[in-house]
C-alpha cells in the first residue's frame, strides 16, 4: 500500500474538523454543536473537530464571508494541509443569506475559498451537516459525483 493510499484512507475513516465562523448569527454553531452531542454523536463516525487548522482535513464554516474576514478565511484555508477540504453550512455560507447585498458582505464562502459540498438551510439540522460530511467521504471515495 502506498503512503497516497494510506493518507487516502485514513482522511476517510476519520476526518478531521476545523470549524470557522465567519459572521453567522450561531444558530448553524448551535446545530454543529448539537452535531457534536450523544444523541448525534458524530465522534463515532470518526469525525472529530480540532482546535487548529494546521491539524485540520476539513473546514466546517458558517456564515456569510465579511469584507474584515475575507483575508483571515483565505489566511486559514491556506493553513489547512493537503489535500483539504471546506463545506459551507448554513444558507449564509452558501450564498450571503439574508445578509446578501449588505455594504460589508461579500457574499458566501465560495467568493473567497472552493468549496466542495454544501449544505443549505437556516439553519441546518444536524442530520443535515452529517450528511453534508458522509458526501464529502463519498466524493473522496470517488462513489459520489
Amino acid at each position: 500500500m502506498s503512503l497516497y493510499r494510506l493518507a487516502l484512507w485514513s482522511r476517510i475513516k476519520s476526518p478531521w474538523v476545523y470549524h470557522i465562523n465567519t459572521g453567522s448569527c450561531n444558530a448553524c454553531d448551535i446545530e454543529i454543536l448539537a452535531a457534536l452531542t450523544p444523541r448525534f454523536d458524530v465522534e463515532r463516525f470518526g469525525i472529530k473537530l480540532v482546535g487548529s487548522p494546521r491539524h485540520a482535513d476539513v473546514l466546517l464554516v458558517t456564515g456569510p464571508v465579511t469584507e474584515q474576514m475575507a483575508e483571515r478565511v483565505k489566511r486559514i484555508y491556506e493553513q489547512v494541509p493537503q489535500p483539504k477540504f471546506v463545506i459551507a453550512v448554513g444558507t449564509c455560507a452558501c450564498s450571503g443569506g439574508v445578509f446578501r447585498g449588505g455594504y460589508t458582505i461579500k457574499g458566501g464562502v465560495d467568493t473567497v475559498i472552493p468549496v466542495d459540498v454544501y449544505v443549505p438551510g437556516c439553519p441546518p439540522r444536524p442530520e443535515a451537516i452529517i450528511k453534508g460530511v458522509v458526501l464529502l467521504l463519498q466524493k473522496l471515495r470517488g462513489e459520489a459525483k
